[in-house]
């Protein structure tokens, strides 16, 4: 079994807390997961350990919202995810993972006060769109590849749309489930899906699966406009974590 001093497993359960509590909706915790571990280990060892952990979380999350999810934004942002995450395997050994954390966190950071200086941008609902969807499902999927960090350019496309809060997290659990589902073909390829990462990720998904349930009952009290604030400071915090690391790491 991976060996985990005591720090790494405090740290590999709050990683695990993260990724159920954005299954149950909400959004954007799962990021802060693998920077979290990579306190502790490789960034590449930890997006390994976390992606048993992320699909068994989306089991619990995809129950949760089986009937809460918009279709059109699925259709619209999937092919490109697939093709995003196929271009991550195809350069995998040629794009360095500081690039790809520092291309993600100030493309979070760009939207993120972009809707805080100019909330006016974003009051009236865009519309999918299958060129936008194509974009940002392109960028989700690759980096969602790299570093289980396709939460920004996801929530680029999908924030302006204005969902009701449920729908948006379930849409998000569902696009993050094919996603995942997906990634485990060039994972296991590349030999990232270890037996000694297995071991503990089987260890640590029953901590994901409570933090799923608990994520779905704040989810669903937690006020539509308050939701979108905090999705919003949220991805402003971790995205300048995101550009930290690619400078510091």
């Amino acid at each position: 079994m991976l060996q985990l001093s005591t720090e790494g497993w405090l740290l590999a359960i709050l990683a695990s807390m993260a990724i159920g509590l954005a299954k149950g909706g909400l959004a954007m915790v799962a990021i802060l997961a693998v920077p979290i571990l990579s306190l502790v280990m490789s960034p590449v060892q930890a997006a390994g350990l976390m992606l048993p952990v992320y699909i068994a979380s989306d089991v619990g999350g995809l129950l949760a919202f089986r009937r809460d999810f918009d279709r059109r934004v699925l259709l619209t942002s999937l092919p490109g995810a697939v093709l995003g995450i196929g271009f991550g395997w195809a350069t995998a050994h040629v794009v360095p993972d500081r690039g790809v954390t520092m291309i993600v966190g100030l493309i979070g950071l760009a939207f993120a006060l972009n809707a805080l200086v100019r909330p006016d941008l974003s009051a009236e609902p865009r519309q999918p769109s299958s060129r936008r969807g194509s974009l940002w499902g392109a960028l989700a999927g690759y980096t969602s590849f790299v570093s289980h960090s396709g939460g920004p350019p996801y929530q680029v496309y999908v924030q302006p749309l204005r969902l009701p809060t449920v729908i948006f997290a379930g849409t998000t659990t569902w696009f993050f489930a094919v996603v995942n589902w997906v990634k485990l073909i060039p994972y296991a390829a590349l030999g990232q899906l270890s037996l000694a990462n297995l071991k503990v990720a089987a260890i640590l998904t029953p901590v994901a699966l409570v933090s799923v349930w608990i994520g779905l009952r704040l989810v669903r009290i937690i006020p539509q406009a308050l939701f979108y604030r905090l999705i919003t400071w949220g991805l402003l915090a971790v995205s300048l974590r995101l550009i930290w690391q690619a400078l510091t790491g």
